[in-house]
Formats: structure tokens, sequence, C-alpha cells
């Protein structure tokens, strides 16, 4: 049989050398267990329709092109923040966003000029310092050969760290899209296509984007 205090005493001496071992942690405030590094958005192609000239605002809302406002469409907040594999916020970084109007037009030369001059159709923003972006815009629609969409595109200083697209969960168009349909990997689907909710100034969707900085 174990001698009682004997055992008490080595409990406590296993006590000390566990508390020894986890002192730096507690010190330096740093995990036990490095988490694991988040999944990157994927990235697809840019398309044939980055605006070759700009429109004369480029901010964040979409809805407003100088003295004009565009007024249809569904309305739709998008909001999102950016990233890195470990989680930490990308500051200093630019996303950027385009899309058609509501007649499938762009805002640019391959499209004959037919796009509303009322929508901005471009818009660009800076992260704050948590890495959050926001855009005032339309929810994306279809045109011939594709399901809704906006492209994505963010850069840091020179370089671009990421190009996309984003979808409409739920939009019946997406299993035939042949790029939404290349996204093979169901996580990817999952990363790129994002709900439209209901909200109390039209529709909100938010887009996380995880990049390599």
């Amino acid at each position: 049989m174990k001698h009682p205090l004997k055992t008490a005493a080595t409990r406590r001496d296993a006590m000390g050398r566990i508390g020894i071992l986890a002192m730096p942690a507690l010190l330096t405030g740093a995990p036990a267990r490095s988490a694991e590094p988040l999944r990157l958005t994927p990235a697809q192609t840019e398309g044939p329709f980055y605006p070759v000239e700009l429109p004369q605002d480029t901010d964040f809302d979409l809805l407003r092109q100088g003295d004009l406002r565009y007024a249809r469409g569904q309305a739709s907040w998008l909001d999102g923040s950016v990233r890195d594999a470990e989680g930490r916020p990308v500051r200093g970084a630019i996303v950027e966003i385009w899309q058609c109007d509501v007649d499938g037009h762009y805002r640019y030369p391959r499209d004959g000029g037919r796009a509303d001059p009322a929508f901005q159709s471009f818009g660009r923003v800076a992260v704050d310092a948590e890495g959050r972006f926001r855009f005032h815009t339309i929810r994306p629609v279809a045109y011939s050969g594709r399901t809704p969409h906006i492209h994505v595109k963010v850069k840091l200083a020179q370089r671009t760290l990421l190009t996309t697209q984003l979808y409409v969960e739920g939009e019946p168009g997406n299993a035939a899209d042949g790029l939404w349909r290349s996204l093979r990997d169901p996580l990817d689907r999952a990363a790129l296509t994002v709900p439209f909710k209901p909200a109390a100034d039209g529709l909100r969707a938010s887009f996380p984007i995880v990049v390599a900085a």
C-alpha cells in the first residue's frame, strides 16, 4: 500500500512541473496549441469586364454616380473582412468590386456603351483597422450564360492578393454556371456563395475574405 503522505507529495511535484511548463504560455499570452490556419478564399478568373475607364465615382456606394441615383434592382449592402491565414486583419488592403446593371450591361467598351450611367458599376474601398469593408450596391443579376455574381479583387500596395467572384446562395442558375461548377470542393463553393438576406434598408450579404498576405 502506498503511503498517503508520499502520494500527496508526488501529486504536488507533478502539478508543480505542469505549472512550470505552462508558465511561458501564461506570461506571453500565447495559446498552448497553435490554431489551424484559415482556409484561403478561392481565386477565380477576372473575366473580360474589369473597367477600362473608371466611373466618375469609385467609392463604396454604387447606387450614386455623381448627381445620379440608381433606383432599379434590389438595393443591397455587401460587407465583410480581409484577413490572413492566421486570422489577422490585412491592414492597408484595398477591396474592389464590379458588376453589371439590372439589364446585364457592364461599363466596358465591348458592351457598346449600353450600361446605365446612373449605376456606378465599380467600387473601391480601403479596409479599416479591423480589416472590414462595406459596399452599397444591388443584388447581382443573371445575364446570358452567367448566374448572378459580383467580381471582387483585393490589393495591397502594388500586389493583387486575390481576384475572385461572389455568388448568391440558393440561386437556381448556379448549377448551370461553368465557373461556379468549376469549384469542385464544396468548401470552395461555400466560401464564394453567400446569402442575400432581408434587412431594414434592403438586402445584406457578408463575405469574409482570407488571403495569403
